[in-house]
């Protein structure tokens, strides 16, 4: 299958590059700027991303250009446009107003293939420190704003381009068509990239991987591992045997029905019911990494003792999606943040099994639609994203029975009403947060001390960034009664209007 190759240097918005390649149905990967892979025939391009360094920076990433350029169609995003022109002999200077946010394309050249169908006028975002002041004599500028004179450019006799705005966000409004002109009509590249496609691939790829081996999978009731599961039985069948672990800190009811879920699809599942277990080791812990690690380090325990009573087991399959791939690799930058909870990093030596991840080079919107695909229920396939230790990250402070079962009620209200009121699905994920805090209160003629939950909607893509819902007022006031009337211990509702940055989607 053809394929667009992106080097990452750090840049917050690389996997948007990616995303909208992909929204083309053309395969692309995010490599660091340093490991380029061996360009193999279905390689049809090269893009490099944008960079929070300088290229004047002394410790500014530096590629294997010459390992690209003038042999393979390359498109440069700001930081890669930048960096191009300074290697060429040209000059890049510190700007002196930094060019940040929207700006428009006041000259464009029709005649050059990367613009084509883009119009005087195009609104394009910038997001940049440096300008290009000067180029070589044998890059001819492309298109320009007022401000911006070599806006993009092209080197003679290659086809080389590059751009100091980024297609990639939504603010450029033209983007998606330059990055087809790219990708389709310069690069060639096929667009037969499609969920069918993946699944015919990926279901290959695993029977010649796994053969007639055991595969064990850890179901979580979320999107990402519900997906692997049903991809790996359409694979392997009875030879998957799945595990769906109740940590205690699930949403209400959530493992029973999950549990009754994933049976009515045909997957060989097993229930385990562990959340005393969780709730010892939880026990008195307040700090939240030392949550997560916990709650890790006990559903190995957990998993471990359950996966040994499947005998000549192999394999163990995750449902690790590309976004924690890219997070794992060692580029400076923002794109690649590690979070100490994902499942990227392997397992511990004792359980001896191989790893198979069928959905590691899919967006997480990918894997919905790789699920619909697959005839996967929407209730499962549309489910908000649950981080992975569970309620623990929204209960601020210690963890017990009781604030468990104060927050999955709250929660439950909350979540309910989002599908009573047909708001779930235009939130990208809503959850509830037990403040470690208390708040003076009247019910009848009592005064009352009890506690206060905070309540948590995002709009999103990815997760990437997130801006909060404006839920309708009459809704928030009904949920906030609901909550109060019917939660004993809870006498006050907030609501949570951050969005990300600076905030974080969770609290904790």
């Amino acid at each position: 299958m053809d394929k667009i190759i992106i080097l990452d240097f750090g840049s917050q918005y690389t996997q948007l590059i990616a995303r909208k390649v992909r929204e083309l149905n053309v395969y692309c990967e995010i490599f660091p700027f340093n490991k380029l892979p061996q360009l193999t025939p279905e390689i049809k391009g090269v893009i490099y991303s944008g960079s929070p360094y300088s290229c004047l920076h002394p410790e500014a990433p530096v590629p294997d250009v010459a390992a690209v350029k003038g042999k393979l169609p390359l498109l440069a995003v700001c930081y890669g446009a930048q960096y191009l022109a300074k290697l060429g002999g040209g000059s890049v200077q510190q700007s002196k107003i930094r060019e940040y946010g929207r700006a428009n394309l006041q000259y464009i050249d029709h005649s050059n293939p990367l613009l084509k169908g883009i119009k005087e006028g195009s609104q394009v975002w910038m997001s940049h420190g440096d300008t290009i002041e000067r180029v070589p004599d044998n890059y001819r500028c492309i298109c320009s704003t007022d401000s911006v004179k070599f806006a993009g450019y092209q080197i003679d006799g290659e086809q080389t381009y590059a751009i100091q705005f980024h297609p990639e966000v939504h603010h450029s409004v033209d983007g998606l068509t330059l990055l087809r002109n790219f990708v389709v009509d310069i690069c060639h590249c096929e667009q037969a990239w499609t969920p069918a496609s993946f699944i015919e691939t990926t279901v290959q790829q695993i029977r010649a991987k796994v053969g007639n081996d055991k595969v064990i999978l850890g179901l979580s009731g979320g999107v990402d591992s519900s997906v692997a599961a049903v991809l790996l039985n359409k694979a392997i069948g009875h030879n998957l045997y799945c595990i769906f672990v109740d940590n205690g800190l699930l949403r209400k009811n959530e493992f029973a029905s999950v549990l009754e879920s994933y049976r009515d699809m045909g997957l060989n599942v097993k229930g385990v019911d562990a959340s005393e277990r969780f709730y010892n080791v939880l026990a008195g812990v307040t700090d939240p990494e030392k949550k997560r690690k916990a709650i890790g380090k006990t559903f190995i325990d957990v998993f471990d003792a359950e996966a040994k009573q499947i005998t000549d087991a192999k394999w163990l399959a995750q449902g690790t999606i590309y976004p924690d791939v890219i997070e794992s690799s060692s580029v400076k930058g923002p794109s690649v943040t590690i979070k100490s909870h994902h499942n990227v990093g392997g397992l511990p030596d004792y359980m001896k099994l191989q790893l198979v991840e069928p959905l590691r080079l899919l967006f997480k919107d990918e894997v919905r639609r790789v699920g619909r695909q697959l005839g996967i229920k929407d209730s499962l396939i549309g489910r908000h994203p649950f981080p992975g230790p569970g309620l623990a990250i929204r209960i601020l402070g210690d963890i017990t029975p009781e604030k468990v079962h104060i927050l999955q009620e709250v929660d439950d209200i909350f979540i309910q009403g989002l599908r009573d009121a047909d708001l779930y699905d235009k939130v990208w994920q809503a959850g509830a947060i037990l403040l470690p805090i208390q708040s003076v209160g009247v019910m009848g003629d009592e005064r009352t001390y009890e506690r206060v939950v905070a309540l948590r909607a995002v709009e999103s893509v990815d997760g990437m960034t997130a801006d909060w819902c404006h839920l309708p007022y009459e809704f928030l006031a009904k949920v906030s009664n609901d909550i109060i009337n019917k939660v004993k211990g809870v006498n006050r509702v907030v609501y949570d209007i951050s969005s990300k940055p600076p905030a974080t989607i969770e609290w904790e």
